[in-house]
């Protein structure tokens, strides 16, 4: 197993998350983009200007999947799904290290 690290400002605090770098790579994430050009490179959804953080904020806020897809024509019920699972991935971290605050 090899551990990955993903580096966080995180609440003022900057965290050094390690996780199973082999297990987000068994999963199917071609349609999460890291690109410099778009969103200040942060995670999006198929190099659209709509980042993994907007569609799960939408979902924690109340919405379902089906009002998602219909406020927002664009996305399909894949992206949902996998931005869901991108998310449990980060957040099934090995250690979380505060490195610096």
């Amino acid at each position: 197993m090899i551990l990955s690290r993903l580096i966080f400002n995180f609440n003022r605090t900057i965290v050094e998350f390690k996780f199973d770098f082999f297990l987000i790579l068994s999963m199917d994430l071609s349609r999460i983009t890291l690109n410099p050009d778009v969103c200040n490179g942060k995670p999006t959804i198929r190099n659209m200007r709509f980042t993994v953080t907007q569609l799960l904020e939408l979902l924690a806020s109340g919405m379902t999947q089906e009002e998602i897809l219909s406020d927002y024509p664009f996305l399909e019920k894949e992206d949902i799904q996998t931005c869901l699972n991108y998310a449990s991935q980060i957040a099934n971290t090995k250690d979380i290290i505060p490195i610096a605050g």
